[in-house]
Order: structure tokens, then sequence, then C-alpha cells
């Protein structure tokens, strides 16, 4: 889980934004990085194959306050959508604090969505982690397309358990930020409960 350096008084911690291939995860990351001021970010690195690509960035954000004495830092990885590409999202979910499940909000896409999200309770599982009780929220991407499914459908469909979800267009931001300070949100009060066990 999260990683504490003590030299740098930072406690690390790690957001793994999943989802199926093209749903917008990637754009996610690019418009935060954009957004985030440079002195408080690190560099966005983009390990690339033929085929697939990972993106990881870190920044400190300067309003979240501190935990005894220690800022957050949060580093922020994107999982390569396709499914045969297992072996690198087992890897990625390592050590993780939080997910962004991001579903792509189009109708044809219903299904790659629920096999995108069974295969994160899998992996997760597999961890030694339950989706169930790590910080997790749920982004319904593309809502500005013409073909997207309702809300409410999408909602029956990938959030039965009611965490907290929002409706966003990547392309535009809309919703990018509000579903990253709800994971943020959530692993400063996992955080908290842990540093008051000691």
């Amino acid at each position: 889980m999260s990683f504490i350096n003590y030299a740098s008084r930072e406690i690390n911690c790690k957001i793994v934004y999943y989802g199926p291939g093209l749903c917008g995860k990637t754009t996610n990351l690019q418009f935060i990085y954009q957004k985030t001021s440079p002195e408080a970010k690190g560099k966005m690195i983009s390990l690339a194959t033929e085929t697939e690509r990972t993106l990881f960035f870190d920044f400190l954000p300067l309003a979240l306050g501190e935990i005894r004495g220690f800022k957050t830092r949060f580093h922020l990885y994107t999982v390569p959508g396709q499914v045969f590409y297992d072996a690198s999202r087992k890897l990625i979910l390592k050590g993780v604090d939080g997910v962004v499940f991001v579903a792509d909000s189009q109708e044809e896409r219903y299904d790659a969505n629920i096999e995108s999200l069974e295969n994160l309770k899998t992996n997760l599982e597999e961890q030694g982690y339950e989706l169930e009780k790590i910080p997790f929220v749920i982004q319904y991407n593309k809502r500005d397309l013409p073909n997207c499914s309702p809300i409410g459908d999408l909602r029956e469909l990938l959030n039965p358990d009611n965490v907290p979800d929002f409706e966003a267009c990547a392309q535009t931001g809309e919703g990018v930020f509000e579903t990253l300070k709800a994971v943020a949100k959530l692993i400063l009060l996992e955080l908290k409960k842990g540093s008051t066990g000691n």
C-alpha cells in the first residue's frame, strides 16, 4: 500500500485508472497533467510498445493538507485496456491505494465495461485485495456522445455497491477532477484511519 518517504516527509499513494480499451483513461491523465502546476508534478512517462501504452506521473496536490506532518504525493497510472495485456495490468495493480474505473458510456461498450470490471476484481483478488475494501470510484466517460447508455442503466450494471460515481467527458475535462478528488479523499480517509491505529 502507501509508501512513506521519511526524507522528503511524503506519503506516496498509487491510484490506478482501469477500464476497457479506448474508454478515456489516458485522456483523464493527460487532462490532469496539463492542469497541474509544473512545480507540483513529475514527468509524465509513457511506456509504449507497438500495441499497448501505460502512462504514469506523480504530483503533490498543494491543497490537500498533511497527515501527521507528511504531505501526500499521488502517483497516477493507467493500465492498457485490451484484455490480452493482463500481465501488465496485474503488475500495475501491485501496491495500489485506490482505483478509478473509467466506463465507456457508449451503448455498444456495455459488454466491454462488464468484462473489464470483472477482470479488475479478479486481478485485485490475485494480489490479495478486495475491491469492496479499497478506495474505489467509477467514472462514466464520454457522456457527450449521442449513443450513450442512460446513466441509470450504467449505475445498475456497474455500481451495485453505490460507490461514488461521476459523469464525465475527459476530452473537455468535465468530471475529471471531481473523480480524482473523490478517490484521493477516500485514500486520505484510509490513511488517517491507519495513522490513528499506531
